[in-house]
């Protein structure tokens, strides 16, 4: 495992000792903590099989789209090509939507718009056992990694899917909506880390300035919510007062700037604004 450490470390991945032993359990088919105990006795076939997922990995192809999989609150999502990967910040806006909706049973209505994977609508079923949800995405890729998550977390009965721009194909109104939109400057793409290179750029790229989504849903948003309820919208760094121009221009009110765990603003909480 030593070399295939070094070659994650040359090639710049961050944490070159953990993935090197996450992609060889993986291509023997074992559990991290094996490999950890030295208790499991490598094969030819496994070690091609780590060598070829190395050599993905150097090439700084993501790691949970070599896995198939990523951990988001403490699920399992299916994740590959096409579909923007769960990160831990993200998991803000669910941690401040069940504070702000704490009633375990009662009957939420909920909208994820660029659902992506499903991460944050199925994050919030699985909280609130009584609550159903529509998850909208422009990507069928995306959407069908959005299907299978449901039916692997069994909550496919307590949601549809739907194929469309932001609020064009729905016309009912919610207690909770999500919105993780593309919000970098599309001439900041390129100086992402590599990784990002293989997601889709629709789900990262919010135009020249990075706003672009935010125009989109501030003059739609508010005929989507109900009295009382919330919109939970993710942010770039330093992003928050334009996003608060840009909502109050229409009717939008943000109540919230809610911390990730790093310290940075990342979710701002939205309701319609009382005259």
């Amino acid at each position: 495992m030593e070399k295939g450490i070094a070659h994650l470390r040359d090639a710049g991945v961050e944490s070159p000792r953990r993935e090197a032993r996450i992609l060889l359990a993986y291509a023997l088919t074992v559990s991290p903590e094996e490999i950890m105990a030295e208790s499991v006795l490598p094969n030819v076939k496994g070690m091609m099989r780590y060598e070829a997922l190395l050599t993905r990995r150097m090439s700084r192809e993501p790691l949970a789209y070599i896995l198939g999989h990523r951990e988001f609150w403490s699920l399992s999502f299916a994740v590959g090509p096409g579909v923007l990967i769960p990160r831990p910040e993200t998991e803000t806006l669910v941690e401040e939507a069940l504070r702000l909706f704490p009633e375990r049973d009662a009957p939420i209505d909920v909208l994820d718009l660029g659902t992506g994977s499903g991460c944050l609508l199925l994050s919030f079923l699985h909280e609130r056992p009584c609550a159903n949800g529509i998850g909208v995405d422009q990507s069928q890729v995306a959407l069908s990694f959005a299907e299978r998550n449901a039916y692997d977390l069994g909550l496919w009965q307590r949601l549809a899917l739907v194929n469309g721009n932001w609020t064009d194909e729905v016309s009912d109104i919610f207690d909770v909506i999500f919105v993780n939109p593309p919000y970098v400057a599309l001439g900041n793409i390129t100086s992402l880390e590599p990784e990002l290179a293989y997601e889709p750029v629709e789900a990262l790229a919010g135009g020249s300035d990075g706003f672009k989504a935010f125009r989109q849903l501030a003059p739609i948003l508010g005929e989507r919510l109900k009295q009382g309820g919330r919109a939970f919208f993710e942010i770039g760094a330093g992003q928050a007062d334009r996003v608060r121009d840009v909502f109050a221009a229409s009717g939008l009110s943000i109540v919230a700037s809610v911390p990730d765990l790093a310290g940075i603003p990342r979710c701002l909480v939205v309701e319609l604004s009382r005259h």
